[in-house]
């Protein structure tokens, strides 16, 4: 009678039957990857195309910027849907998962690594592009300023004009206003008023000789008494406070009504990632679903 000895080990067959599958497959995950970026990016040229056929300046049938951008963030949630919706199921069939929990898992890797690649490009494709025009910009603008400051010798020699007459004129104009009122002209009188104006505006002492000072030079220029010169820089100093208030306020307004923009705006970007999500996932369970049949 023979005697069958158990090693312990088993065949070469029933080792590799009883090893696990992987359960993600990163091969397929970049297949879905690729594939909504693909759907996303030809449904965006195709919105961008139907929105420039609505526009029609000649007609004046062009929508409104309010209604044009609901548009565009409902073609803009529907393309996700759709895009990040065949790539889960891309990535859930191409891996030939069983478990709808593998597929589940498949389609969100899915979303999450094609949102982190598209903030990516956005972050540092198109911000290297718009970083590198400003440092053109500013390489122009550099050598442009050297170039001037090296021809103007040339150009004044050329000219027949003494560079230190040149300098000279230029010490002119830089050159403080009189400190007699009376003999400032009207454009060194309304040169002086405006460097005097923040002063005043800070208020304090110095405010306090600032429109003394205005006072003065109003009374010289328009040949009045210096109680009238007083009461027209008091009214015009009302004024300016009464127009410093109402721009603070119209800032202010503006700056909440941006700020409740900015809030809705996250919102509603957080909801269209969550529904990207969901389509992912949805995409994935389907494509196990027709598996198991």
């Amino acid at each position: 009678m023979a005697t069958k000895v158990t090693t312990g080990v088993l065949p070469a067959d029933e080792a590799y039957a009883s090893k696990m599958p992987t359960r993600l497959s990163w091969g397929a995950i970049f297949a879905g990857v690729v594939i909504a970026v693909a759907v996303q990016l030809v449904l965006g040229i195709l919105g961008a195309g139907i929105g420039l056929t609505m526009v029609d300046p000649v007609q004046g049938t062009t929508p409104g910027a309010a209604g044009f951008g609901i548009g565009a963030g409902i073609f803009w949630l529907i393309t996700t849907v759709l895009a990040l919706g065949a790539g889960g199921y891309a990535a859930a069939r191409v891996a030939g998962v069983y478990e709808r929990f593998d597929a589940l898992v498949h389609g969100l890797v899915v979303w999450g690594v094609t949102l982190i690649l598209t903030l990516y490009l956005l972050t540092s494709a198109v911000g290297g592009i718009i970083g590198g025009a400003f440092r053109t910009v500013g390489s122009v603008a550099g050598a442009a300023g050297s170039t001037v400051g090296a021809a103007a010798p040339a150009a004044a020699s050329v000219a027949g004009i003494d560079p230190s007459d040149v300098r000279s004129e230029a010490a002119a104009y830089l050159s403080d206003a009189p400190s007699d009122p009376a003999q400032m002209t009207s454009e060194q009188a309304q040169k002086e008023i405006a460097k005097e104006l923040p002063t005043l505006a800070r208020g304090g002492v110095e405010g306090e000789q600032a429109e003394s000072r205005i006072v003065d030079i109003v009374a010289a220029q328009r040949k009045i008494s210096r109680a009238e010169a007083q009461a027209q820089v008091t009214r015009a100093k009302r004024q300016f406070v009464r127009t410093k208030d109402q721009a603070v306020a119209t800032a202010k307004s503006a700056t909440d009504k941006a700020a409740g923009a900015a809030a809705g705006t996250s919102f509603v970007l957080v909801l269209a990632l969550l529904v990207g999500a969901g389509a992912a996932g949805f995409g994935a369970t389907a494509a196990t679903r027709r598996k198991l049949r």
